[in-house]
């Protein structure tokens, strides 16, 4: 079996697009592995036309990405639409045309992602989209293996990192081709810039976001449920949301706030049946939108496009939509596989405080008696640091 894909005939469609005389833009909304596939995407195509800028249409404040960004010497500036005028082709990588506003209108000439595809994909001549692949880090390796490009040091660890986070450090959506490429990365890359990434998880004044985050914790259904409030930007609630994947029973979680006119819901699940991107695409039913992977996902609305009545209660309203949409995803599922439907339950805040009681009053009936099953909490093994996209 071949090490990696034979891409001879996809890199040749690719070169076949490539003038001289042109300059490209690679848009990304910036995360590491947009970030590093850009890179790589830069790499193989600079020799053959006028230039090549890579572009964010995100802003960035994430301490892991600004560290790698510095660290690896990244190239990114901000996209503008006035530098439309200079740019003759344009290509996308770790997303696709519909995924965000600041695409529309752009003619792009490449696509290469990871993401589901969609029921209206973009006219690119050139397009790559795997869905099976846990990073489009992974398949610009493949690439630079194909093209036989030597990664250098800081493109390899670019890609190793890009590699590391979307697959939440292989524990999430991870395939052998993605070990494959990690391992080969390996050779150029370099661990000590890596540690020094990896250690750039929070900044100071981000703390008390995770005070809150302990206070609101509560359950919601047979996930969690956590709000913020109103937060200096987006990336706090993807931050804050990752970091509950380390905690112990938590089926999933949804981290809520209110972020530049918009109310954002970011979901994380570290095990269980729940598919928390088809739960993110109907939490705000025609006021907004969501999606995501089943692991992953985030959903959206414009704080003007909710009911005036629900504003006051802005916290509780959002809870009996991620409720009633994880509970009608959960039915779904269960009939799907043939199951016993499961009786309604109570919902919002009464439900939750019910099923809290009930869990603490059989906790303590179990230790008085000193029942044989109450199990011992493990020693928590040491972990290292989960990373993940930063959404626009």
């Amino acid at each position: 079996m071949a090490y990696f894909r034979v891409l001879s005939a996809q890199l040749a469609q690719l070169q076949a697009l490539l003038v001289r005389e042109e300059s490209w833009a690679i848009l990304i909304t910036a995360d590491p592995d947009a970030l590093a596939s850009a890179m790589a995407l830069q790499r193989i195509i600079r020799s053959k036309v006028k230039s090549v800028t890579i572009a964010r249409t995100n802003e960035i404040t994430r301490p892991d990405n600004l560290a790698m960004i510095r660290y690896l010497n990244i190239p990114v500036v901000k996209w503008r639409p006035s530098m439309k005028k200079k740019i003759q082709r344009f290509a996308l990588v770790d997303s696709q045309a519909h995924h965000n506003p600041a695409f529309a209108g752009l003619e792009f000439s490449v696509v290469i992602d990871h993401h589901p595809k969609t029921d209206d994909p973009c006219s690119a001549p050139f397009q790559d989209i795997r869905p099976d692949y846990g990073s489009v880090s992974t398949m610009m390796t493949e690439y630079l293996y194909s093209a036989g490009i030597r990664p250098a040091r800081l493109l390899a660890t670019a890609l190793q990192y890009g590699i590391r986070t979307d697959t939440a450090t292989f524990g999430r959506g991870c395939t052998d081709v993605d070990l494959r490429a990690y391992h080969y990365l390996s050779r150029f890359g370099d661990a000590t810039l890596m540690n020094r990434i990896l250690r750039s998880e929070y900044m100071p004044e981000w703390l008390p976001y995770f005070s809150r985050a302990f206070e609101t914790l509560r359950p919601c259904g047979r996930g969690s449920y956590v709000w913020l409030g109103k937060v200096d930007s987006s990336d706090i609630l993807v931050v804050v949301a990752d970091f509950f994947l380390k905690v112990h029973g938590l089926r999933w979680v949804a981290v809520c706030g209110v972020s530049a006119g918009r109310v954002i819901v970011v979901f994380r699940g570290g095990y269980g049946k729940m598919d928390l991107g088809a739960v993110a695409s109907c939490v705000f039913p025609g006021i907004g939108g969501g999606g995501g992977h089943k692991t992953m996902a985030r959903a959206e609305a414009a704080l003007v496009d909710v009911p005036v009545e629900a504003r006051s209660g802005l916290e509780e309203y959002v809870f009996q939509l991620i409720y009633t949409a994880a509970e009608k995803r959960r039915r779904q599922q269960a009939a799907s596989h043939g199951e016993k439907k499961a009786a309604p339950e109570e919902s919002g805040t009464e439900e939750a405080r019910r099923r809290t009681a009930k869990a603490a009053g059989e906790k303590k009936s179990a230790q008085t008696k000193g029942a044989a099953e109450d199990a011992v909490p493990l020693p928590e093994a040491p972990a290292e640091p989960l990373e993940s996209d930063v959404q626009a």
